[in-house]
């Protein structure tokens, strides 16, 4: 087929890669003129002692070594220390009645949590201010016994 049975929308996509591709030439080609051409070395860079990003190597003589086993590696997030506070304030962020779930953002770790319809006490909307546990669903947290915030 020639390019007389394009259709519009065809036409359009093929003249924006043409654009794209003349573009990224015109750069190239500036980058030669310019002709700065970087070492690698030029291209390293250093964090210091104070964890700051420098373009000089650290100071040997402020080496210091660290033991391995003393290195703790923890998930904070979704952990099960998060489960076990009973109560949790929370916002309704979105809510669909006709697909029957929606999401909370729990005010404390300001995390979104997934909210199913049975899982509801109370019927709530977007906006509203609620009261939820949390419980472990089939994809991750999910929040449980939702009900309004009453003060």
């Amino acid at each position: 087929m020639g390019r007389s049975q394009e259709t519009l929308g065809k036409k359009e996509v093929r003249n924006k890669k043409d654009k794209k591709r003349k573009e990224k030439a015109q750069k190239r080609a500036l980058k030669k003129i310019d002709g700065k051409k970087r070492s690698f070395n030029e291209m390293l860079a250093y964090v210091d002692e104070s964890g700051k990003i420098s373009p000089t190597p650290p100071d040997p003589d402020k080496k210091i070594l660290v033991d391995i086993d003393s290195i703790e590696l923890t998930i904070t997030r979704n952990s099960p220390e998060m489960i076990i506070n009973s109560e949790r304030k929370g916002i309704v962020t979105f809510f669909n009645d006709s697909k029957g779930f929606g999401f909370i953002r729990d005010l404390e770790s300001n995390e979104k949590v997934f909210v199913h319809i049975n899982n509801l006490v109370d019927r709530v909307k977007e906006n509203d201010l609620i009261v939820f546990e949390l419980g472990k669903g089939p994809r991750g947290l999910t929040a449980i016994k939702v009900k309004l915030f009453k003060e």
